[in-house]
């Protein structure tokens, strides 16, 4: 069983940039696709980004293209969410995902391991 560890996130004005990380433990990286969602206050849970095993296949939310990239360091059992051009909508918890197999997946339910989240705030 894997364990993740979100971190990075803190407050950050209107067009300012974060860096999320999520460590990953306790099991075998390289085996999970792994997940980037968030949720706000008084929302649902949403998808931000998603990348596969080796890295060489992303997808994200619509609300992010363009400003978001996430990437995985298989050596140092991480993957980074890089967050440019914040916005204030983009003030949620961020939770990282692990999912077994192999096809990326946007559905949250399709993710088996979740960690705590790390909070990003954007001010205006």
């Amino acid at each position: 069983q894997v364990q993740l560890v979100e971190s990075g996130g803190g407050l950050v004005q209107t067009g300012g940039s974060l860096r999320l990380s999520c460590a990953a433990s306790g099991g075998t990286f390289i085996w999970y696709v792994m997940g980037w969602f968030r949720q706000a206050p008084g929302k649902e849970r949403e998808f931000v980004a998603t990348i596969n095993r080796s890295g060489g296949t992303t997808e994200y939310a619509d609300s992010v293209k363009g400003r978001f990239t996430i990437s995985r360091d298989n050596a140092k059992n991480t993957v980074y969410v890089q967050m440019n051009s914040l916005k204030p909508e983009d003030t949620a918890v961020y939770f990282c995902a692990a999912k077994h197999g192999w096809s990326v997946s946007t559905g949250s339910k399709e993710y088996d391991y979740w960690g705590q989240g790390t909070q990003v705030t954007v001010s205006s």
